[in-house]
């Protein structure tokens, strides 16, 4: 786990300054300089990108980490990338040219209930194609074992881009239209980023072109991922693409908001899967199940403990932190928050059970579960959305994702004789459990800064000397013991 906590540890550091940015742009700046309907129609453009995103790249980036180090030599390597930067333009050419066609049909149907969103259309198709080639240029550097700059780019660049152009229309320079059409530009300043680096690491020499032996199996993996993938998307994003269908557009900024405060409890994974996701690709593909149920079990218990300090100091807080945002009517999300939290830590808990699932021969079991997945979520967030409004989205979430993931469990301990929790496991959740119900419902009559710094403080110390005390994890002790230290 050296380098893996070596690389995440510098990954969540810039993955919190990009959630901090991130922050004063979604929480102070979207919400006082932007309409609510403008920043629910970014919002709902971006995500249903997301969901385009890949289906346009036919799940490239993650076959460029199962097979890129099961090639032996450079030529079939050079071979493998080059295949890899082309394949998506198969897809790419002919959906752009029927999109096109259809181009009125597509913008009617989405702006059925949000008239806004029909002037729009053509950039949801555009913003795909420069993500997914992203993604696919951001895989290519993790095969390196090189994910530091990718997340640099992806976690803050692209936030403080979002912060100047909301600037710009606080003094005036652009309006809601000109931003959303800068925004564009921005993700194609990303995408030609991301792809000089992943060059300069690697750069794929090819005198005689052949595709890799092993294409076959390739295009299988990548079939079952790509719909994988898709599916996947869809429980993330798929909320954020109905609300505008069945709601008024405005309440997608309030959702949006909920959501961002209660994803800081991901970021610890989000750093982790960054490195590990490929170092779990190898061990697999060199037979090394004990190095694999170790990364299992270590990310678990590793990612809870990260995860778990933030779920606290974000729902102890709630309150807080919307007296802070100052707008409300976005407080209808203190709920969304809760929820949604409860979902990332969950997930946290799973370590690497997605990674193991997507680089093993079980690959084809993780796009039966995406499938299903996705299924459920549509369905309980139809049902869940006509009863509670933007609350039952966030509900539908934390069901599927519990749902599932407990089947995902049960699947890697049936096949692999593997899971991921141990006593230690109970004893986390133990201290997260009584410091929520003990800090919860405590109001402090000071201002909301200060009473968010006193309990921050106060929860923060009695959690991590419990962790430190009980010995939960030793990696977390080291760590703990190196920087103080230092």
């Amino acid at each position: 786990m050296g380098v893996v906590l070596k690389q995440s540890f510098k990954n969540t550091l810039i993955i919190f300054l990009g959630f901090a940015i991130g922050g004063i742009n979604v929480l102070f700046l979207y919400t006082h300089f932007l309409e609510a309907e403008y920043f629910g129609l970014v919002t709902f453009l971006l995500s249903t990108a997301n969901i385009l995103t890949p289906l346009l790249i036919f799940g490239t980036q993650h076959t460029i980490i199962k097979f890129f180090s099961s090639y032996t030599n450079k030529i079939d390597r050079d071979n493998f990338l080059v295949t890899a930067i082309l394949t998506p333009l198969f897809i790419i050419i002919p959906l752009a040219f029927v999109g096109t066609l259809f181009y009125e049909s597509i913008a009617d149907y989405l702006s059925k209930e949000n008239i806004i969103i029909e002037k729009y259309t053509y950039i949801i198709f555009i913003i795909a194609v420069l993500a997914g080639y992203f993604e696919i240029f951001f895989a290519w550097t993790k095969v390196q074992l090189k994910s530091v700059f990718g997340s640099f780019i992806r976690e803050i660049f692209v936030r403080i881009c979002v912060t100047i152009l909301l600037l710009s229309i606080y003094f005036g320079w652009l309006d809601s239209q000109q931003f959303i059409v800068a925004l564009v530009f921005v993700y194609l300043v990303r995408m030609l980023l991301i792809m000089i680096y992943a060059f300069k690491l690697y750069f794929p020499k090819v005198h005689k072109f052949s595709l890799p032996n092993n294409m076959k199996e390739i295009l299988s993996f990548s079939f079952y991922i790509i719909l994988a993938g898709s599916a996947g998307t869809i429980l993330l994003e798929i909320d954020k693409f109905m609300i505008p269908q069945m709601e008024n557009i405005e309440l997608v900024a309030y959702y949006t908001v909920g959501v961002f405060i209660a994803m800081v409890v991901a970021i610890p994974s989000r750093a982790m899967q960054q490195i590990i996701n490929p170092l779990t690709a190898k061990e697999l593909n060199d037979g090394n199940l004990i190095e694999v149920e170790a990364l299992y079990k270590k990310s678990s218990i590793n990612l809870l403990i990260v995860g778990g300090l933030l779920f606290l100091l974000i729902n102890i807080n709630i309150n807080e932190l919307y007296l802070l945002i100052d707008k409300p009517e976005y407080s209808v999300g203190t709920t969304i928050v809760l929820l949604i939290s409860i979902a990332e830590l969950f997930k946290l808990s799973l370590g690497t059970n997605g990674s193991i699932l997507t680089n093993s021969k079980y690959y084809k079991m993780f796009f039966y579960f995406s499938i299903a997945m996705a299924f459920s979520v549509i369905v309980l967030n139809r049902l869940l959305i006509e009863i509670l409004g933007i609350e039952g989205a966030a509900l539908a979430t934390l069901i599927v994702v519990i749902l599932f993931g407990i089947i995902k469990i049960i699947y890697l301990r049936i096949k692999l004789q593997m899971h991921p929790y141990s006593k230690n496991t109970k004893l986390v959740l133990a201290i997260i459990i009584v410091l929520f119900f003990s800090f919860y419902f405590i109001q402090f009559n000071f201002h909301p800064i200060i009473s968010i710094l006193i309990k921050g403080f106060i929860v923060s110390t009695i959690f991590i000397i419990s962790i430190i005390k009980l010995r939960i994890s030793e990696d977390f002790n080291n760590l703990v013991r190196k920087y103080l230290t230092k």
